[in-house]
């Protein structure tokens, strides 16, 4: 069988986020996010589950490196805390949890895992959340301030910024469904807080271009592929405006310096307040796009909602769905590199995070044969290299997740993870799909 092989200097890895599998949650002087204070208020997540242990890699991370260097990881994508490091969110340093990244970067970097750091990946400080939280225009300076403390002592050795983490999630389900930390529902907020975190996006990458820091900088963005329904027009301006709110939302104004008006105008009095020279802040050019790609969207019109639009992943043919009930489409990846390349001028892409949780079934001795796991990932990335040979700047790959993890209002139910963690003792034992993908790595390729 031959074999499609990814250009020279690809790189593949795994990805997690801090609060997801940290724990530690009031250690060492680690202040309280809108995270820790969400999961301890009742009924917010299933079975009432929390991070406050999670997997523990707090403590277990060198464990966790050296698993990766055995698995032949090339880099690995990670989040920094903002309440580890400053606890009100801003002010005083804390020494301690400063000292656990800088020990992390130390650990990969002996290891020979290239790290990829990213400063925002939903865990904002409750302190800040008290002072209005990401609707205050403040949270963008904030934010800035704080990641220069982090670029200042680990910007000599991490090789990949990325400044926030799927801002869709945190404005949409975070605020304006209620569904996610910190739990409002208002879309004015919402619209708001899309503004002031593309905002402290650009203020950060200024930020760290006058810095003179090494390394690249982006930010990382979940950017489904949209289809209309059917064929009908109601559909099609549904769709629209789907993708519109999904994507372009973001993606203008990091790339072309503007919001979709088309959009603005439907939303109306929920449009955020843009403020002059806001969005030569927010357009400022990036050395990378992190695309974190899950599903594919059929949307339909329908009477219901801000935007008039019913949304329903869909798998490509042969497929099942995930366990959390996702349609499975690698098609869809390929066509949104594309999209990208076509639209917003091919920039320099890496896939952040895609991945899916399937019922893993563990044998007697913990592992787990997850073969529905391994077709997935090889027809990802089947599709990511005919989007590479169709001409898209994509230069690597990052599997999400690394572990099983809490996987946030859901809990410990799905498990994504290509280590298996035994939730009762922490051990972590790798499934099929991490021999699979060693084997991936070491040949830079996939079977046809």
């Amino acid at each position: 069988m031959s074999i499609l092989q990814f250009p020279e200097g690809f790189l593949w890895g795994v990805a997690t986020s801090a609060y997801q599998i940290e724990g530690a949650w009031n250690e060492d002087g680690k202040g309280e996010s809108i995270w820790d204070r969400f999961v301890h208020r009742p009924y917010n997540v299933l079975n009432g589950d929390t991070g406050d242990i999670a997997c523990d890699h707090y403590h277990r991370m060198p464990e966790d490196v050296a698993l990766m260097k055995e698995l032949g990881m090339e880099t690995y994508r990670f989040s920094i805390a903002w309440p580890r490091v400053l606890p009100q969110g801003r002010g005083a340093v804390n020494g301690k949890g400063l000292d656990f990244y800088d020990h992390l970067v130390d650990n990969l970097l002996a290891a020979g895992i290239v790290p990829n750091a990213t400063l925002n990946h939903w865990d904002y400080p409750q302190a800040l959340q008290e002072l209005g939280g990401w609707p205050n225009r403040d949270s963008a300076d904030w934010f800035a301030d704080y990641a220069r403390v982090v670029f200042d002592r680990l910007g000599d050795r991490v090789a990949f910024w990325a400044t926030h983490n799927e801002p869709w999630v945190i404005a949409f389900i975070g605020y304006a469904w209620g569904a996610l930390a910190p739990g409002i529902c208002d879309y004015s907020q919402a619209y708001q807080t899309i503004h002031h975190l593309l905002l402290a996006h650009g203020k950060t990458v200024q930020l760290f271009r006058q810095g003179g820091y090494k390394g690249q900088i982006g930010i990382v963005l979940n950017l489904g592929h949209f289809e209309p329904a059917s064929d009908s027009d109601a559909d099609r301006a549904a769709c629209q405006r789907a993708y519109e709110e999904n994507v372009a939302l973001f993606m203008d104004p990091l790339f072309k310096g503007c919001y979709p008006q088309t959009l603005l105008d439907w939303i109306g009095p929920h449009a955020p307040h843009v403020q002059s020279g806001d969005m030569a802040v927010i357009s400022q050019p990036i050395d990378f796009l992190g695309v974190n790609y899950y599903t594919t969207n059929a949307i339909s019109f329908s009477p219901r909602g801000l935007l008039k639009a019913d949304s329903a992943t869909i798998s490509a043919p042969g497929w099942g769905r995930t366990e959390m009930d996702w349609g499975i489409n690698p098609p869809g990846l390929a066509a949104l590199l594309l999209h990208i390349k076509e639209k917003y001028g091919n920039p320099e892409m890496y896939v952040t995070e895609n991945g899916c949780a399937l019922k893993d079934t563990p044998d007697e001795h913990g592992f787990v044969a997850d073969w529905g796991r391994v077709n997935f990932l090889r027809d990802h990335f089947r599709a990511a290299h005919e989007a590479i040979q169709a001409g898209a700047n994509l230069r690597g790959y990052y599997i999400w997740s690394l572990m099983d993890n809490f996987e946030w209002a859901m809990g410990f139910g799905p498990r994504f993870g290509i280590l298996r963690v035994n939730c009762d003792t922490g051990a972590r034992i790798p499934k099929q799909s991490a021999r699979w993908y060693s084997q991936v790595i070491a040949q830079n390729g996939v079977n046809e």
